[in-house]
């Protein structure tokens, strides 16, 4: 087990380890930080998400799970963990969760001004079909709210076409967001489909992606979920 001198927070000392992991203030179990989620508390006095794990201050840690988190919230584990008085949202999950889409969002608008996103059904079908590691598709994007046939098409495709991709491995399918917030990124109406290329860009988004996706669906005992579901 790994020791620190305040395993909670991240005011104890710093080594190799200590830097990339910490303990969940709910489950009590260590874990990587990129699979937690750093709180702090505001001058305000209200306790917030630190997604970037930059803002000033102690930080108290919680898995990266809505539950995980309603959990912390529900124990008053914020107010024990910080050992001071402390303003907790009663709808810290849910803001949380809001967040994480938000910063999404904004990691996808990015790519998109990089031009490394297609979007549309006509031009992601036309990027599965190349055989151009230049426009090899990185992931697949559907409208969480999308139609299922339209879907349904370009994932087969995907798989008919998965060694086109430069490390040729299975296409992942992200399907995080609701067509108002791929419009939202994207800057256009009525989104349900889009095709991710390669950049850096790319890599945050898809990186922000797996976050989200691991929110809603990992439990308090266990970090579950995937940037997104691959189709079999």
């Amino acid at each position: 087990m790994l020791a620190l001198a305040d395993p909670e927070l991240d005011n104890g000392p710093r080594t190799e380890k200590s830097a990339t992991l910490r303990m969940c203030a709910v489950s009590r179990e260590v874990r990587p930080i990129d699979e937690l989620i750093r709180f702090v508390v505001a001058p305000s006095g209200e306790v917030i998400a630190d997604l970037k794990r930059k803002l000033p201050g102690r930080g108290l840690w919680v898995s990266a799970s809505r539950r995980a988190v309603a959990e912390a919230v529900r124990r008053h584990q914020f107010g024990k963990g910080f050992k001071r008085n402390v303003r907790v949202a009663p709808t810290l999950a849910a803001d949380t969760e809001a967040l994480l889409v938000r910063s999404t969002v904004e990691a996808l608008a990015m790519a998109a001004k990089a031009g490394q996103v297609l979007s549309g059904f006509g031009k992601v079908e036309t990027a599965l079909q190349a055989r151009l590691d230049k426009t090899a598709v990185q992931a697949l994007l559907h409208a969480s709210d999308g139609a299922v046939d339209g879907i349904r098409k370009l994932d087969a495709l995907a798989r008919q076409n998965r060694g086109n991709t430069v490390e040729s491995r299975e296409i992942p399918i992200v399907t995080a967001l609701t067509s108002a917030e791929l419009d939202l990124a994207l800057g256009r109406a009525n989104v349900i489909h889009a095709a991710l290329l390669a950049g850096p860009a790319s890599r945050t988004f898809l990186s922000r992606s797996q976050t989200l996706v691991r929110y809603r669906s990992a439990d308090d005992d266990k970090t579950a979920g995937t940037v997104a579901r691959n189709s079999k």
